[in-house]
Parts: structure tokens; sequence; C-alpha cells
């Protein structure tokens, strides 16, 4: 028996280099590993096959015989068959098999590393081509062109009402900020995109009263918003519903028929004083009266934002009183951004401190709103959700706004349900 010894990169290079020299019956001895595999060399493997030339020969002129030698019957080919398999199994050593099982396991993982790496550096090639177009995208300032992965949420939100510069800046941002491994997830898309919009939206928390502090609030904005009704909500929101407050009303709308009427009655109701003012005089003495109460709430008549001359002097009555005075300026879901843009500017004659939004309950496009407060940087108070009082009323919330914008207003009993 003879011994012989080859090395290659690889065990199966190795085997083949000893079947290649030694032919296929070559007897498998031993398989090591000499060097590891380095980056600037590659692995080496031993493998020691042995050969019997003498008595392979022997064993396969037996072979021969017993096959072309014409049997005395089919009982001795059975025989002759069984005796020459006996014998080879014996040739072969009993730890050839696992050895060879090794050397096939390893080529296969070497087979799957190799390719492993090809896809990770194709996948690298793609996401570098992917940058340089969507780069392209952003560098033509003339026309944004939306990559297909964001065709959904950039349809969403042009059908919310939001102004198309907003969204075009928002989706600029989106795909300069944006994780590649993200931008090809239309989930993870919108995800990110809600977060974004999340950012940008101001809130006022709504805060305790400190020890001693009065605070005096006052809702303007236009006719048809519900003024007059989110006020009764406040109304019952600081008397009895969240806090115990001393609260005190006083109405400014002498001029709309009814209205009057509608607050006295839910003051009545919620046993809440009631002072109504027509002048100056007026408005300083019934500061004067509810000076007790922790927070006086004052509703103001309903104006159009064109109508600049009662918007003023409702505002000059306002500095009569020489008080600070938080302002909230009302304003309605359905409305269109145009004319939420001239209300804001009109009414900032007030000195705005806050938005209070409306009317929830009557649209699904909210896109509008957030373009509202972007433009405005007023932060949200609170969101008057449907027409019930007291009920119909929660503290702004940047991910209810969120919510509606992409995926339509749910009123509280269906998002709880």
């Amino acid at each position: 028996m003879k011994l012989y010894t080859f090395t290659g990169a690889s065990p199966a290079e190795a085997l083949r280099k000893a079947q290649s020299a030694c032919g296929k019956d070559a007897i498998v001895i031993s398989t090591k590993e000499l060097k590891k595999r380095s980056l600037n060399s590659p692995a080496l493997y031993e493998v020691v096959v042995a050969t019997e030339e003498d008595y392979l020969k022997k064993e396969n002129e037996a072979s021969t015989k017993a096959f072309h030698s014409p049997p005395s019957s089919n009982d001795d080919v059975v025989l002759n068959l069984s005796n020459q398999a006996k014998k080879l199994a014996k040739s072969i050593p009993p730890d050839r098999e696992p050895i060879l099982s090794k050397i096939k396991e390893e080529e296969n993982n070497l087979n799957y590393k190799e390719l492993e790496e090809n896809l990770n550096r194709l996948n690298q090639k793609l996401n570098n081509l992917q940058e340089i177009l969507w780069q392209e995208r952003l560098t033509k300032k003339e026309e944004l062109l939306i990559p297909p992965e964001f065709a959904k949420i950039y349809n969403i939100t042009q059908k919310s009402g939001m102004a198309k510069e907003h969204i075009d800046e928002i989706m600029r941002n989106t795909l300069k900020h944006m994780p590649p491994y993200m931008k090809s997830d239309p989930k993870a898309i919108e995800r990110y995109f809600s977060v974004l919009l999340k950012k940008m939206i101001p809130i006022r928390v709504e805060q305790k009263l400190a020890r001693g502090e009065k605070r005096i609030i006052m809702l303007v904005g236009p006719t048809g918003v519900g003024k007059t009704t989110t006020l009764a909500k406040l109304a019952a929101r600081y008397s009895f519903l969240e806090f115990n407050y001393k609260v005190g009303i006083i109405s400014l709308d002498s001029y709309r028929i009814g209205a009057h009427e509608q607050l006295y009655a839910y003051a009545s109701m919620m046993k809440l004083p009631l002072e109504e003012v027509i002048d100056s005089q007026d408005f300083t003495r019934a500061l004067n009266a509810l000076s007790y109460c922790d927070i006086i709430l004052i509703d103001t008549v309903g104006s159009s934002q064109y109508d600049k001359e009662k918007i003023y002097k409702i505002a000059k009555l306002v500095e009569s009183g020489n008080r600070k005075i938080d302002v909230n300026l009302v304003v309605s879901a359905p409305t269109k951004l145009e004319d939420l843009r001239d209300i804001y500017k009109n009414f900032s004659l007030f000195k705005l401190d806050t938005l209070i939004v409306t009317k929830f309950d009557e649209t699904n496009s909210f896109g509008n709103i957030f373009s509202l407060s972007l433009e405005s940087s007023l932060p949200f108070s609170y969101f008057s959700t449907g027409q019930e009082v007291p009920d119909d009323l929660m503290v702004a919330n940047s991910d209810f706004l969120i919510e509606s914008i992409l995926k339509g207003f749910k009123s509280k009993e269906v998002a709880d349900a």
C-alpha cells in the first residue's frame, strides 16, 4: 500500500487532485486544514490517499471472471455477486464515508459563503443605483419625481387637503434623510412619514392652574364654527369633568338672535355665573364681577373673516379690560385651506395663542388643518369631535391628528371598539 499527499484551497480541490492522479478508487486516509484563509492568501487543506495496485488488480480480475464465466445455476450467480460485494466492502476503510461527507459539507459551506458575498455586493450596487435615482429626483426643483414606493403616501396627503408646497417639502426631507434600507418598504415609509409629520405638529399641553393662578380664555372665529358649543364643553371640563375650578362665563355675542339664550341654557344646567357685555364699560364690570372665579370663559360674536370692522371693534373691546387674555382661534375642519388662511390673517389682530378645531365628524380631510398650523406656528389646544355637550371634546393630540390625516376620522367609540 502506497500513501500520497495532495493539497488545495479546499478539501474538495485536494480530493479532485488525488482522484486525478491516483484514480477514483484511491482510498482517503485523512484530511486536515493546514492554514486558515486570510485577506491576502487562500486557505490550504491536505488530503492523504492510499492505493493498492496489486490487490485491486487481483480483485478486478476475479470480479471480471465471476461476471463473464458461465454459471452453473442461478444460485451460483447470486452467490458470486454476494461474495464480490463483501470483498469490495472490506477493501474500503470504515472511516472513509464520514470523511467524504465532511468534505462535501465543507464544499457546500464554501459555495454558500461565496453566493452570500455575491448577493451582498449586488444589493450594495442596487442601493447605490437607487440613491443616484433619488438624488436626481431631489435636484429637479421644478417638479418633484415621486418613487413608486412613495406614491401611496403622497396620494393620501394630496387628497387630505394639505398644501402642495408642504407635501413636496416633507417628501424631499423624507427622501433625503430616510435610511436606504427602508425606502423599498411601503409600510416602513408610512411609519417614517407619520413620525415626521408628528414632529411638525405643535401641541399646547393642558396644564393645571398653579395655586392662586387665574386664567381668562376667549374664543374667537368666524360665524358657524361652533364657538358657543365649544365654550360650553370647556366650561363643563373645567368645572366638573376633569377639574374642579370655579368657572364664570362672559358673552359678547349679543348680535346673534338666540345666542344669549343658548349660552344661558348651558350656564343654568351647569350652575355657572353668566355676564352679558355690550360695551367696554360692561366688559370691565363683568371681569370684576367674576374676579373670584379661577377661569373666565369669553364667548365672542361670530364674524365673517372679511368683516374687518367688526373684528376690530371686538379687539378694542377686549383691550379695554386691560387683562391678560388667552385667545383661541376656533376653526372648523371642513373649511378649505384658502379660507383658513384668510381667517388666520384677519383674526391675527387678537394676538392669537392657540387653535381649536371643531367639526371633526363632518369631514375626512385634515391636511388643511395641518398646513394652517405649519404656516401660522399656532399650537393646537383642543379638538371638538361632535355636537354632544359636554362629551365630544378632547385635548389636542398629534397622534390622533396624524391618524385622521392618513386614515380618516374615527369617533372615540369606533377607535375603542
